[in-house]
């Protein structure tokens, strides 16, 4: 168990440099980050942002209150479900692929490191590079939330962020099985991104099925799940659909390695 803890470790700490050394993978972070930014302060300060819906609903003589900070986190974090599509797809693409371009893969295939240990390792480094480039947002959203009156309550911003977590590692752990299977880092993002688009949207597919059929296909759908965990709504059948994804993205990826380990043999 400590060997295999160990080799985790270490692949994790080699995936997570080779993420911050790379040019690309910092030019997608910049790239991030100035979208980000920009759908921050526009949702919060743009002609139709949050403060100014409030401040022409005084002008209009309404009394109802609005959670500013409720509302203001709903829209942000659908924008960055919704962003999440284009730039995971873009950071999973190397994660294999660049391994057969170099023929490194083949050497991964048959050392003693299991299949899981270094698909784990894989999936945990490049998640704590997403991490690392959601993190701003945080300290962001954290000096918004504390001016506001009365406070939001903690667990919903922490249910929120933390099904932005539960989305990235499940387009990643996808995203790494199709890199899995090819040398094209662009074709991989590509079938990464029409992949994950498919299950976003699944749930609008469902509603066009009727009875059980309908139920079962929208209830695969990442964007039904996602819309709930951000709403504070704490429903198992999310976490447990979110941790199915994660844990077949590794089992597939584990199981091509294998077969190119049983090619080599």
């Amino acid at each position: 168990m400590n060997t295999i803890i160990s080799n985790i470790i270490a692949i994790y700490r080699k995936e997570l440099q080779s993420y911050f050394a790379s040019p690309l993978a910092l030019a997608i972070a910049g790239v991030y980050w100035l979208i980000s930014g920009f759908f921050f302060l526009y949702i919060l300060l743009g002609p139709d942002g949050i403060l100014a819906q409030v401040a022409m609903r005084e002008q209009l003589g309404i009394t109802d209150p609005v959670d500013v900070p409720y509302q203001f986190l709903q829209f942000f974090l659908s924008v960055m479900g919704s962003l999440s599509l284009f730039f995971l797809p873009m950071l999973s693409m190397g994660l294999y692929a660049e391994e057969r371009k170099r023929g490194t893969l083949e050497l991964l295939a048959t050392s003693p490191l299991t299949n899981w240990s270094v698909a784990v390792g894989k999936l945990l480094g490049v998640l704590t590079f997403y991490l690392t480039m959601t993190a701003p947002f945080l300290l962001y959203e954290s000096i918004l939330f504390s001016a506001a009156d009365p406070k939001m309550p903690i667990v919903i911003p922490i249910l929120g962020h933390l099904a932005l977590i539960l989305l990235a590692a499940s387009i990643l752990s996808l995203g790494m099985f199709i890199s899995s299977l090819t040398e094209n880092t662009f074709l991989s993002a590509i079938l990464t991104f029409a992949l994950i688009l498919f299950l976003w949207v699944m749930n609008g597919i469902a509603e066009g099925v009727t009875g059980a059929m309908g139920s079962a296909i929208g209830h695969l759908s990442l964007l039904k799940h996602y819309s709930n965990l951000i709403q504070g709504i704490i429903d198992s059948s999310s976490l447990i659909l979110f941790g199915s994804y994660i844990v077949l993205g590794i089992f597939l990826t584990a199981q091509s390695i294998e077969a190119l380990r049983y090619k080599r043999s």
